[in-house]
């Protein structure tokens, strides 16, 4: 898999371009019909052998450790090879929105459902039709017309310090909101797209007026200021700092991997009522994209076996697949049920998400 500056490919197509000569100009050496002579007498073995579709260019907003080792046992399998440009997923989706039906890319792969929705809603993706991915992706894991499907997912719930809380003590992200959790809670900043869509899916359960009076208890809460990382959180939980907290559950995974013992545990959210929040990483096919047959190809073997367990492997995720199991450190969490809501929720309501937060106090 090579990662490949797009610039300097643009400018190989246009002189590629401008060499070429009006027909015209140019005096065949054979005719066609000798051409197709010659081709039809040569021995089988000599045949030119089919080249694989592609290169696909993928869009990423995932960090390159995590997907390359992915990406390129993909080549390995199929021969089309991957073209892979990492960044952030709003100047990315800014890029492709820019580079209409001049870009290069076939496919859109980031995280967050509201970050995906908002590229469908731009007219930056395109509908497919695949009986596979609609057989192994859940259908609120995946875009109600089929212009993204989610990949890997995460729960966004509660930890908590396993010395000053008892499990007993806690039941759902609204009771977050409760006095007795005052100079105890820790959260991330608004800002962080999986707080945008966390709100955004309570508003769509509980309404906007009883979500912005959970935010308000939140806000009234916290030991300290938000925080710009899940693992800040984490670390302060278990450094004494606050008592609970609300994160996504690859950090804690990534935090245990450093300290098996590390005094924060996982409680699953809402399991009375919706279920815990849940949310994916996932790709769309872009919406001018000049290989998408290898990049459906691409999509569609990301969700069988050997990826998705790679992908729990790689970050400690979930399989979206439901038939593939996580590795052991996550299969350790034990079993919760999520919330069955679509994920394109996270995006539908983030624009009211945010204004609420706002008004909440929550920065």
């Amino acid at each position: 898999m090579k990662t490949i500056p797009l610039f300097a490919s643009a400018v190989l197509a246009l002189l590629v371009g401008c060499s070429e000569q009006p027909a015209s100009a140019v005096a065949p050496s054979v005719t066609d019909d000798a051409l197709a002579g010659q081709a039809a007498s040569l021995p089988q073995s000599e045949a030119a052998p089919a080249m694989p579709a592609g290169p696909v260019v993928v869009y990423s907003s995932r960090q390159e450790y995590l997907i390359k080792p992915i990406f390129d046992r993909f080549t390995e399998e199929t021969g089309i090879e991957v073209q892979l440009q990492t960044g952030e997923e709003g100047p990315l989706i800014a890029r492709l929105q820019a580079e209409g039906n001049a870009t290069f890319a076939d496919i859109l792969y980031t995280v967050d459902a509201g970050n995906l929705w908002s590229a469908a809603n731009k007219g930056l993706l395109q509908s497919i039709s695949s009986p596979t991915l609609e057989a192994a992706i859940p259908a609120n894991l995946r875009d109600p017309q089929n212009q993204w499907f989610g990949l890997s997912v995460r729960a966004r719930t509660i930890v908590y310090s396993t010395a000053r809380v008892q499990p007993a003590e806690l039941s759902s992200y609204e009771a977050l909101a409760d006095p007795k959790w005052k100079g105890r809670l820790c959260l991330r900043t608004s800002k962080k797209v999986y707080n945008m869509s966390l709100v955004a899916t309570l508003i769509d359960r509980l309404g906007e007026a009883k979500t912005e009076e959970v935010v308000k208890g939140w806000v009234a809460n916290l030991a300290t200021g938000p925080m710009s990382s899940d693992n800040l959180i984490i670390q302060a939980i278990a450094a004494g700092q606050c008592d609970v907290g609300v994160v996504n559950t690859y950090y804690l995974g990534q935090e245990q991997q450093k300290d098996p013992a590390i005094p924060v545990a996982l409680f699953w959210a809402n399991q009375a009522e919706s279920g815990v929040h849940v949310n994916v990483s996932g790709a769309g096919i872009t919406a001018h994209a000049k290989h998408k047959d290898a990049a459906i190809k691409l999509i569609e073997w990301l969700s069988s076996a050997e990826p998705q367990q790679l992908f729990s492997e790689l970050n400690l995720e979930y399989p979206a697949n439901a038939a593939i199991q996580p590795v052991a450190l996550v299969q350790g969490w034990g079993p919760f049920k999520p919330d069955p809501i679509n994920v394109e929720t996270a995006g539908r309501l983030q624009a009211q998400a945010v204004m609420l937060m706002d008004r909440a106090d929550y920065r």
